[in-house]
This record gives C-alpha cells, sequence and structure tokens, in this order.
C-alpha cells in the first residue's frame, strides 16, 4: 500500500510506481469517484489521440456504413425486446 501526505492546499503526490501502473503523466486530468461503499477511486480520464489511434482497426476487416450500424442495433434492439 502507498502513502501519501495531504498539503495544507490540498495537494498530493500520487506516488511514482501509481503514477506508471495507471499512465499518468504531467497535465493529464484524474476523475475521484465515490462509490456506494465509501471508497474513492481515482481514474485517469485524459487519452491522448495517439494512445487510441487505430484501435479500432482490425487488417483485413471490411468497414461498415452507419447504415449498416444503425440497422444492426435495431435489430438488437428488437431482438431484447421480444
Amino acid at each position: 500500500m502507498q502513502q501519501t501526505t495531504l498539503t495544507s492546499k490540498g495537494q498530493v503526490t500520487i506516488p511514482k510506481n501509481i503514477r506508471d501502473f495507471m499512465g499518468l503523466h504531467a497535465s493529464d486530468k484524474i476523475e475521484f469517484v465515490i462509490t456506494d461503499k465509501n471508497e474513492v477511486l481515482l481514474k485517469p480520464i485524459t487519452k491522448k489521440v495517439d494512445d487510441v489511434f487505430g484501435v479500432l482497426h482490425k487488417p483485413g476487416k471490411v468497414a461498415v456504413s452507419v447504415e449498416d450500424m444503425d440497422a444492426a442495433i435495431r435489430q438488437k434492439l428488437r431482438d431484447s425486446f421480444q
């Protein structure tokens, strides 16, 4: 478990191994989320374009049109409510 100290200005330093694990860098945004169990989660909310570039691309897979996507969504909704 890592510990850090809260300054008089309400600031903390996130330990390096935690920053590395979460892929955090200077000027990244983070979010604090309070759970139903009264725990606080620290979540990164910043992604650089380079981090997500090409994530959806699958070599050899044909692109799907917006119309085909809409039709698939409508069909899935119909199937869910039957």
